[in-house]
């Protein structure tokens, strides 16, 4: 018999570290201690896509969603809310909107088909993700040929959502052509773009999206097995995969005959070492197989020759949790959100200074501005915005008089804006434009494999410019220095974390140029954040 107060609390890395099952606890220790267990349920579900104002607990039916921080608050809740039906009105989100997710006006509502489940159900019980058709568009997809379910991918036009954007029904129907007696399908889940957080939550807030999508592509590419490649430092995400998994081996959903069918796929976790190339798909594969996660030479692709010489599709967590519903509602359906060129929505994490920091799902061809300014909430304490870095660390640096660009896989060649991986990190005027750079310099020093001398020697020689810049020593040689390392590292990387760097390095010099000559020509960072050094007198 289902009780007439439910309790949603969202539960994901962001909250668990601000202590949401302590919180959790707690109010079931005073639900019981007020005698209220007969009219409250208290649910976990997952994000809510809003993070940064303390645990998030939604009561329905009221529809009244609290931020909690501390234990006095759950008492609040409990002893003013439950007991006597009064708001706590200090404590209530006010930009709450009803279908489960933060946001502030109607012109900032969300589109969700990837988040479509995220916040509205328990992620560990399958029953919830079913009765939401959950599993719907495996079983239409098993009741369609290969070819057929193939198809309607490519009608859908759906591009891949890791940032490179290629098409992903073609990708499954080079797979699918190629004959062999082993096929591999592979979810890229390592995530190691800074700023980007959309997948994790994806998988800790609706796994079962994630793993539908695998098998629909393993019945269509001919594959039986898959792994799901994920950074072990995601604790709650793999935790989240492995129980999902195995609930879907309990109802008959992985493993043989799958829905009484005489298609069969199994699927199991592995996990990374934290290394940003395996991003980079062949390095990916080369971990899986037990050696360095370094790039392999291509062709052969990966649908053609991947894991353990086979073909394999490899896909990202976002673009997999996009399948279920394609197959389910149609191609159609899918190409009348978003732009002609890109269809669909894009899952973006809003980071840096913002005042609402988080994940938002909207339409392709949403703005910058929108998604800075209605759905981040603005820059906080009354700074001034300074730059918007899009598309994660291998993304671009645009001003705040750019920020009508419309995002999508065109809009770099529009407005040199990089959708990437959806990372929309807002940097405000306390910040200096060569701290910036060498910050993020410095990281892909650091997660340059080696492989390649272009990118293991060039990314070092830009920190050691950057650095010189932080210091006072830069020169107006030095700058041009930047852009010759930056065109040989783009012409002759082996991969794209070399080919990459030059995109943001080039960016936020050509619009922060005069910032950079003022570490050459003023005493001091023009924002006090480097540290100028006085050139010391050799002794004689």
């Amino acid at each position: 018999m289902s009780k007439p107060i439910t309790v949603l609390v969202s539960i994901d890395s962001n909250s668990l570290v601000l202590g949401a099952r302590h919180f959790k606890n707690y109010l079931s220790t005073l639900a019981e201690r007020y005698n209220l267990n007969s009219m409250v349920e208290i649910l976990e579900t997952g994000s809510f896509g809003d993070y940064g104002r303390g645990v998030l607990f939604l009561i329905l039916p009221d529809n009244v969603m609290y931020s909690v921080k501390n234990e006095a608050d759950i008492e609040k809740m409990v002893l003013e809310h439950l007991l006597k039906g009064r708001r706590v009105e200090d404590l209530i989100v006010t930009d709450f909107e009803s279908a489960g997710h933060v946001e502030a006006t109607e012109a900032t509502r969300e589109e969700r088909i990837v988040l479509r489940n995220a916040g509205s159900i328990d992620p560990r019980n399958l029953e919830e993700y079913i009765a939401l058709d959950g599993y719907q568009g495996l079983a239409k997809a098993l009741r369609l040929n290969t070819e057929e379910v193939i198809e309607e991918l490519k009608k859908s036009n759906l591009r891949g959502r890791g940032g490179a954007g290629f098409p992903t029904g073609l990708k499954w129907e080079f797979t699918q052509r190629v004959e062999s007696d082993e096929k591999y399908v592979i979810c890229n889940a390592d995530e190691g773009e800074p700023g980007t957080f959309k997948d994790r939550l994806i998988m800790e807030g609706d796994p079962h999206s994630v793993i539908e999508g695998m098998i629909i592509a393993g019945y269509a590419v001919g594959a039986d097995k898959g792994y799901i490649y994920i950074r072990g430092e995601y604790f709650e995400s793999v935790a989240s995969l492995r129980g999902a998994i195995s609930k879907a081996y309990e109802y008959g959903l992985l493993g043989q005959s799958i829905l009484g069918t005489n298609f069969s796929f199994d699927l199991s976790v592995r996990l990374g070492a934290g290394a940003y190339v395996c991003g980079e798909e062949t390095a990916l594969i080369e971990s899986i197989e037990g050696r360095s996660g370094r790039p392999r030479l291509k062709p052969p692709y990966p649908p053609v020759s991947g894991l353990y010489g086979k073909p394999t599709v490899v896909n990202n967590v976002e673009t997999f949790a996009c399948i279920p519903p394609i197959i389910d509602k149609g191609a159609s359906w899918f190409k009348s959100i978003g732009t002609a060129s890109s269809p669909g929505t894009k899952v973006y994490s809003l980071c840096g200074d913002l005042v609402k920091r988080g994940i938002v799902e909207v339409p392709m061809g949403t703005s910058v501005r929108d998604l800075v300014q209605k759905f981040g909430g603005g820059i906080p304490n009354g700074r001034t915005l300074k730059m918007i870095q899009t598309g994660g660390a291998a993304g671009s640096f645009i001003k705040p008089e750019e920020m009508d660009a419309e995002l999508d896989f065109d809009s770099f060649k529009k407005y040199g804006a990089s959708l990437g991986s959806g990372v929309i990190l807002a940097i405000d005027d306390t910040h200096c434009a060569v701290d910036i750079a060498k910050n993020l310099m410095e990281f892909f020093a650091h997660e340059s494999c080696g492989k390649c001398a272009p990118c293991r020697e060039g990314t070092h020689v830009i920190v050691h410019i950057l650095d010189e810049f932080s210091k006072g020593r830069g020169t107006s040689e030095m700058l041009n220095q930047l852009y010759d390392i930056s065109e040989t590292m783009e012409e002759s990387s082996f991969c794209g974390l070399g080919q990459s760097v030059p995109v943001p390095l080039r960016s936020i010099l050509d619009r922060f140029r005069d910032e950079f000559l003022a570490h050459v020509n003023s005493p001091q960072c023009p924002v006090g954040v480097c540290k100028f050094e006085k050139p010391t007198k050799k002794k004689r």
